[in-house]
């Protein structure tokens, strides 16, 4: 385990330090990053590039998560990030909250923070 400025490296994977303190919620990741569980990895890695979640779908839902509400939290820090961010650059941001979104609904049923529909149509 090492690190670059901006990247840390952790079984021989990079990672961004920003992603990792928003998948944490932790400022101060330098001293904590050995501790963080596989998922909120894997999370790291599927946030860092959207286009490798096809792919890990079932590794998401069938992986033993080590605390259930940390993760769930990360997947919504991700998605109010992404809100956040959108006007950097929309294409990124959209796919990051997709993400988070898509695991949300396959591992929890709903999404934490959807807005519900009020059952009225407009015509």
């Amino acid at each position: 385990m090492g690190s670059i400025i901006g990247e840390i490296i952790i079984f021989d994977k990079k990672y961004s330090e920003k992603n990792l303190q928003l998948i944490t919620g932790k400022k101060d990741i330098s001293s904590h990053y050995q501790d963080i569980p596989e998922e909120m990895l894997l999370l790291g890695e599927v946030i860092e590039d959207p286009l490798k979640l096809p792919y890990l779908l079932e590794t998401f839902y069938t992986a033993p998560v080590k605390n259930e509400k940390a993760f769930h939290f990360a997947l919504v820090r991700v998605q109010v990030d992404s809100d956040l961010r959108m006007h950097e650059d929309i294409q990124k941001y959209q796919q990051r909250k997709y993400v988070a979104e898509t695991l949300e609904k396959l591992l929890y049923g709903e999404l934490m923070l959807s807005v519900e529909n009020s059952g009225v149509e407009n015509d």
